[in-house]
């Protein structure tokens, strides 16, 4: 009994508590089903601009393509945490097992590792499209595109495993209780009995590099983008140009803002309501955003729609 004991307590493998979001609120009942209409509007807008996408041959460009990764990996992400959430909250069970709490960790920080590489791949698309329009399709062709792509998801991968690889494997002999509504690596580190100073320094080596190498892309790119810009005679083609590139860096903004408050700010600056209202910020609501950040100012995008809509 005692051996048993000792492995629960020092392997880590036993249940998790997740405390949640709605034990911080007046309201559970309302605020789960607000998350729940948030969650269908999340995935019926994300789904709808992929079959746009797919469907509509006016929009089987380099852009677009791009546009319906991004759509994928955000259906992909908030189904990874709420609908658990919501689950739980629907049925009275706040436990996760060790091996779901690692599935649900390396899934979402896959996606997000291959969410910043994809913004970094769409910022140099667009730098493509505007500075060599010439030249575009040839540079920018479909095996191009799916190289992109590919990497970004092998390279969120290689986050997902490496983070979840070394967290899962932490001795965990404090309290179970994870003050958050999912396996997210800071709530989980808070549990470990062991020194994670070194740990917390890598993690933040790898986020600064993780962070750096996109932001360099994105930064060069928009700045030969303004440039190109401020030659261009046509106003429309002026016009046109900001229409796209704003949206993309509106989805930036919010995404590595996020991103940088969660992995890149010291400890002192976290509390677990803090942290769990950037976390609904950047797993609930911008994943609902995108597709109408995408598509509001999209001449192309809502004409595919009404079409759709017409037929």
């Amino acid at each position: 009994m005692a051996n048993i004991t000792w492995m629960v307590s020092h392997t880590g493998w036993s249940d998790f508590i997740l405390m949640g979001l709605f034990r911080q609120s007046k309201h559970p009942a309302l605020l789960c089903v607000v998350i729940f209409v948030v969650f269908l509007m999340a995935l019926s807008g994300n789904a709808a601009l992929i079959l746009l996408i797919h469907c509509d041959t006016h929009l089987h460009t380099p852009m677009y393509f791009f546009i319906s990764q991004l759509s994928l990996m955000d259906m992909v992400y908030i189904s990874v945490t709420v609908p658990k959430m919501i689950l739980d909250q629907v049925m009275g069970v706040n436990k996760i097992s060790a091996p779901e709490c690692g599935m649900q960790m390396f899934l979402y920080l896959t996606l997000v590792g291959s969410e910043f590489f994809l913004l970094a791949a769409m910022a140099y698309d667009h730098y493509m499209a505007i500075c060599h329009p010439l030249h575009y399709p040839v540079l920018m062709n479909r095996r191009v595109c799916l190289f992109l792509a590919s990497g970004c998801w092998f390279l969120g991968s290689v986050d997902g495993f490496t983070f979840t690889a070394i967290t899962m494997t932490l001795p965990f002999c404090r309290s179970q209780e994870i003050h958050h509504f999912f396996c997210e690596v800071p709530a989980i580190l808070k549990l470990s009995c062991s020194d994670t100073s070194l740990y917390e320094i890598f993690m933040y080596l790898c986020c600064v590099l993780m962070l750096l190498i996109p932001v360099v892309i994105i930064t060069s790119s928009y700045l030969l983008i303004l440039l190109t810009i401020h030659r261009m005679n046509s106003a429309e083609g002026r016009k046109k140009a900001f229409a796209t590139c704003s949206s993309h860096l509106t989805v930036v903004i919010l995404f590595y803002g996020a991103a940088v408050y969660t992995y890149m700010l010291p400890s002192s600056y976290h509390t677990p309501e803090k942290d769990m209202m950037v976390s609904v910020f950047y797993t609930i609501l911008t994943l609902v955003l995108n597709p109408l950040i995408y598509s509001r100012r999209n001449k192309d995008v809502m004409g595919a729609l009404t079409k759709m809509l017409t037929v």
